[in-house]
C-alpha cells in the first residue's frame, strides 16, 4: 500500500509573515539590503513574489525594516530579568538569553546591527538605537541607579557597544570561545569598567558600594 503525501498545512497569516521575515533575515545579514530582491526573499521562502508584495506592500524597504524591528524585538527583551538576587547571575542570565538568540538567529542579529547601507534610513538606525538605550535601562535598574548621572550611562553604553562588537566577533570566530567563557568575561568586563568609573564618579562608586556591600 503506497503511504499517503502529508496533508498541506495552510500557514496562518502570522506564520506566514514571521516565515517571510525569517527567509528575509537570512538574506540580509549574507548581503547588502540593496543586493537582495523580493524574488530572492520569495525564492528562499518557497512562494511567490506577489505573495511577498501581499504582505509588505512597501516593497523591500517595508519589509527590511519589519525584519529588523523582529530582531530588535526579541533582543530588548533579552535584558527583561527579575530584579531578585545579586546582580552578577542577573546579568549573567540576560547575557545568556542574549548569546543564545545570536546562536540560533545569527543570521538576524548580522542584519540588526550590520550597517551602512544605502536602504538605511533614520528609521531603521532608530530601530537599533531603540535596543541599545532599552538595555541600558534594563542593566541600570539592575544596578538599582535610579539617578546614574552621565558617566554611569556612558559606561554602561560603552559595554553594552562592547557586548555586540565580541558577539559578532564571535560569529567571525566560528562561535568560540563556548558561550559560557564568552558570558563569564563580558560579565567580568562590565564589572572591571564599573570599578574604573567609580574611581572618577561619586555616584559609579555608591552602585559598586552597594553591590560590594562596602560602605568604605
Amino acid at each position: 500500500m503506497t503511504p499517503s503525501a502529508p496533508a498541506y498545512r495552510r500557514l496562518s497569516v502570522e506564520e506566514r509573515r514571521s516565515q517571510l521575515l525569517e527567509a528575509a533575515l537570512s538574506l540580509f545579514a549574507h548581503r547588502a539590503p540593496e543586493d537582495v530582491s523580493l524574488d530572492d526573499v520569495a525564492e528562499v521562502a518557497g512562494v511567490s513574489r506577489p505573495l511577498v508584495y501581499r504582505y509588505f506592500p512597501g516593497g523591500k524597504q517595508q519589509l527590511y525594516e519589519a525584519a529588523l524591528r523582529s530582531a530588535a524585538e526579541e533582543l530588548r527583551n533579552c535584558f527583561d530579568e527579575p530584579r531578585v538576587g545579586p546582580t552578577p547571575p542577573r546579568l549573567a542570565r540576560a547575557l545568556d538569553r542574549y548569546l543564545a538568540f545570536v546562536d540560533q538567529h545569527d543570521a538576524g542579529f548580522s542584519a540588526l546591527l550590520q550597517g551602512g547601507s544605502v536602504v538605511e534610513t533614520s528609521r531603521t538606525t532608530a530601530i537599533v538605537d531603540g535596543v541599545r538605550r532599552a538595555a541600558a535601562e534594563h542593566i541600570l535598574s539592575h544596578l538599582g541607579a535610579t539617578d546614574p548621572g552621565p558617566r554611569l550611562r556612558m559606561t554602561v553604553r560603552t559595554w553594552i557597544t562592547a557586548v555586540e562588537a565580541a558577539s559578532l566577533i564571535w560569529l567571525d570566530e566560528g562561535k568560540q570561545p563556548p558561550a559560557e567563557e564568552l558570558r563569564d568575561w563580558l560579565v567580568e568586563q562590565f564589572f572591571a569598567m564599573l570599578t574604573v568609573t567609580a574611581r572618577r564618579d561619586a555616584r559609579t562608586e555608591a552602585v559598586v558600594a552597594a553591590l560590594t556591600g562596602s560602605d568604605d
